[in-house]
């Protein structure tokens, strides 16, 4: 029996090319209305256009008017009823006859890989794959466009003249709504719609193409593009491979199936899971499912063995301190971009309403929910999800704090503890600007009030006289040198022994009622109501300060007593754990430190009717850098004590008087350093009205 070999014999090998120069431009076109033997090579083509991304291609051609199975009164009324009587450059058929028709494209497959054009020459097999196979059919949009054409002409008769003597319509208000937030399913229906599709397909525009015949140069010149250019071996690698790898490219080798997984709810992660995620993504995760924990209930859902110093970093990233208590931070549980889906609030003005309500916790155990909605101005569906994270209701007592002072944590960790209080008075600070209160608003105003220390009157007396003694004779000095320099007023601050609500940046062991974070406030049994805050001595302004006091008026030249402890407060909450090198600081402290650093108090005269804060009416500026530049700045000073704010053409004017010509350089750096322009005018940072 004779063997396959000797039944099939090979009679000819053909090399294979594979050609690429036209590999993403070639398209296949088919014309299934047509028979084969009846081509449009020899039809006039009046213009062609594509859209690329769609592979959407629109040729127009002529008709043969002249041919006998044309029918002319056919093809009149069909002019006649698409464009009308009148003459437009936009008619379809400029000749008043039907002397075109135009095909549209559609994609016979989207999958063309296994499609190619060969061309056999001299022995040799050259292929280019195909880009697009289209199928190209007559479009009777002509045939809307008639129709409407039709409805226009029935519209204007039905209305004739009459609508002359027709009434103005009466106003009707309208009602404004806002859409609710679209869902990820609606999104998804929306994006999948018919007429969703039609607007994308719209909005990609033609490229107008010129059109070529078969026997034209031009097309026989792209026609050699369709042989490969280079016939070495190592350029058609796609066509060069082993006989293993040939075989296996006929048969693929069956993937090994995976197992699945089985899914959970998407808010369900479980603690196997969780352990498996970096430690500040496990922190993170945690605090977004629970809102509000204790330290030790953290350290207890971590892994056994897990570093409470690494812990601690973590939890200070995604959350802040409330009676002891970790909350978790507003901007994670909405990210930026995103609203409520409740009310459609943005993310931003989410964030500042709960950080308010996390604020008031820090001051008492419970609060009122109108109160809350009064100030933030917030749908009540969103204050409510803010207080249900952190408190329950409690009858006649509004919303009280979930969770009981967490005491120990506040004495284990005081440092902790005391950069949370500092970046609390950051918060507050910016939620005062933004709602337009106080803290003072907020303070029980019938209370009673706690038992003072007492402190026998020798005690306080001599006290008293050696603070005072130590620093009365270097401020006074300091400060008539600095008055005898220059005609700007200096504010003297008193020397007393009770200090101006002391800003407190020690370390406080105590946690009680009454206090913030655990440090006491006005209204704590562990205030000293004779003497101030016990451990705020008033000591001469540490070098540290000093320092920090030129840095930060060498970088801003002006800023209101408000806005360099709202800065103070985040260098305090900025530095290592552990590492506090400031005492326990007064805002009569602070003053004097900025006194002491060549600043000093520029009296502007605010308005009468000003909503501005007292910290807020206090402004300082840098008096002496050692530049020429000083003396414009100090004349800018003089300005801003006779007036609240003032226009650029006061300022050239005072410059040229004293100092000759006023360069205009200077004044722009001069402005830009110590003013900002609101309506026309100009105010010194910090004070311009809110």
């Amino acid at each position: 029996m004779a063997s396959g070999d000797d039944d099939d014999p090979i009679i000819e090998e053909i090399d294979v090319y594979l050609a690429k120069s036209l590999a993403d431009k070639l398209y296949l076109f088919q014309y299934p209305v047509r028979p084969s033997n009846m081509t449009y090579d020899d039809v006039n083509h009046l213009s062609a256009r594509i859209k690329p991304k769609q592979q959407k291609v629109e040729l127009e051609m002529a008709m043969d008017t002249n041919s006998p199975n044309y029918c002319r009164s056919k093809g009149e009324q069909i002019a006649l009823n698409v464009d009308g009587t009148t003459y437009e450059e936009t008619n379809t058929y400029s000749a008043k006859i039907m002397d075109k028709q135009t095909f549209t494209s559609i994609q016979a497959t989207t999958n063309t890989s296994r499609y190619a054009a060969a061309v056999f020459r001299k022995g040799e097999l050259h292929v280019t794959p195909l880009s697009g196979i289209l199928q190209m059919r007559p479009s009777f949009t002509y045939l809307d466009k008639a129709d409407t054409k039709t409805r226009e002409r029935e519209a204007a008769n039905e209305g004739g003249d009459s609508s002359q003597d027709e009434a103005e319509e009466d106003v009707k208000a309208i009602t404004v709504r806002f859409a609710r937030p679209e869902s990820e399913q609606a999104r998804q229906r929306r994006i999948q719609s018919y007429d969703f599709l039609q607007r994308k397909q719209a909005e990609e525009p033609w490229a107008h193409l010129h059109y070529h015949g078969v026997k034209d140069g031009h097309s026989e010149h792209e026609r050699q593009y369709l042989f490969c250019q280079s016939v070495d071996a190592s350029e058609n690698s796609e066509l060069v491979k082993t006989p293993k790898e040939y075989l296996a490219m006929l048969m693929p080798p069956i993937a090994e199936e995976k197992l699945v997984k089985p899914v959970g709810p998407s808010n369900v992660l479980s603690m196997a899971q969780l352990r498996t995620l970096p430690l500040g993504e496990q922190v993170k995760t945690l605090l977004k499912n629970v809102k509000v924990m204790p330290f030790a209930n953290l350290m207890g859902l971590l892994a056994s063995g897990t570093d409470s110093t690494a812990a601690l970093r973590c939890i200070q990233q995604v959350a802040l301190l409330v009676q002891g208590n970790w909350v978790v931070k507003s901007d994670v549980l909405y990210p930026k971009n995103t609203c409520s889906p409740h009310s459609g609030v943005p993310a931003e003005v989410l964030c500042r309403g709960r950080d308010f309500v996390m604020w008031r916790f820090t001051l008492e155990r419970s609060v009122m929910r109108k109160e809350i909605a009064s100030i933030i101005k917030l749908p009540p569906e969103d204050v409510k999800e803010f207080l249900e994270h952190v408190a329950v209701p409690r009858v006649n007592r509004g919303w009280e704090f979930l969770l009981p002072t967490d005491v120990e944590f506040v004495k284990k960790h005081t440092d902790i503890a005391h950069r949370q209080h500092m970046l609390w008075l950051g918060i507050q600070s910016k939620l005062e600007k933004v709602f337009n209160f106080s803290k003072e608003d907020f303070m029980p105003k019938n209370s009673p009030q706690p038992d003072p220390v007492h402190v026998t009157g020798e005690q306080r007396l001599k006290k008293a006289q050696d603070r005072a003694q130590g620093n009365k004779s270097s401020m006074q000095k300091d400060r008539d040198t600095r008055r005898s320099e220059s005609s700007v007023q200096v504010k003297q601050e008193p020397v007393s022994d009770r200090e101006d609500e002391p800003m407190d940046t020690s370390s406080s062991s105590s946690a009680i009622n009454g206090s913030v974070n655990g440090y006491p406030s006005a209204t704590s049994p562990a205030f000293d109501h004779t003497n101030g805050n016990t451990g705020s001595p008033a000591n001469a302004p540490s070098v540290e300060l000093k320092d920090f006091v030129k840095k930060t008026f060498k970088k801003h030249f002006v800023l209101t007593l408000n806005e360099f402890k709202r800065l103070f407060g985040l260098h305090i909450a900025s530095m290592p754990s552990g590492h506090s090198i400031y005492p326990s600081i007064s805002d009569h402290m602070l003053q004097d430190a900025i006194l002491l650093c060549q600043c000093k108090q520029i009296m502007v005269p605010f308005p009468a009717q000003t909503t501005a804060a007292t910290d807020e009416q206090k402004v300082f500026g840098l008096w002496e850098t050692g530049e020429e530049f000083d003396k414009q700045r100090r004349l800018l000073y003089e300005l801003f004590n006779k007036n609240y704010r003032i226009r650029r053409t006061m300022i050239q004017a005072k410059l040229t008087q004293e100092l000759g010509d006023a360069c205009k350089a200077d004044i722009d750096r001069m402005l830009n350093e110590c003013c900002i322009s609101h309506a026309g005018m100009w105010y010194l940072k910090g004070t311009v009205p809110s």
